[in-house]
């Protein structure tokens, strides 16, 4: 896999079949090697390392209904109080991060009220605080760290 724009970090992997998994420390499983997994793993360990946010509120690739469809998030950061902080969406290296990408996540946002969004593609990583009364986001250069008080 190709090197990321993220710190170095340490994975275990499997190969069973001729294909590789690598474990997920969320959901507690091995899951197949793809490039966005690849990207997944990577911010996963980016929030809990550098940005210290408790691996419990961590929450990765769950079924949401989005205006009567069944989507599936990438990942999710939850307050203390269960409110949704933390809302990523993550592409493989190779998708080029366009208002696609956002028009997505903005979608899914307006279901599950997230205050901060991410947006990545393993290289590119563009963050947003939402503000609910304009309905609009603006970008951020770096998500916060976590604290318990918000």
């Amino acid at each position: 896999m190709q090197a990321l724009n993220f710190p170095s970090y340490s994975f275990r992997f499997k190969n069973s079949e001729n294909k590789v998994s690598i474990f997920d420390e969320i959901r507690k499983k091995f899951i197949l090697l793809t490039p966005e997994e690849w990207v997944r793993v990577h911010v996963v360990r980016f929030l809990i390392d550098e940005k210290k946010y408790p691996k419990s509120y961590i929450n990765v690739e769950k079924v949401v209904k989005i205006n009567g469809m069944n989507k599936r998030y990438d990942i999710i950061v939850f307050n203390k109080d269960g409110s949704i902080f933390l809302l990523i969406e993550c592409k493989a290296p190779e998708i080029t991060i366009d208002q696609t990408t956002f028009d997505q996540i903005a979608r899914y946002n307006m279901t599950l009220k997230a205050n901060y969004l991410m947006v990545t593609n393993g290289l590119n990583h563009y963050f947003c605080q939402m503000d609910f009364e304009k309905e609009q986001y603006s970008f951020l250069r770096e998500l916060p760290h976590f604290t318990l008080h918000e």
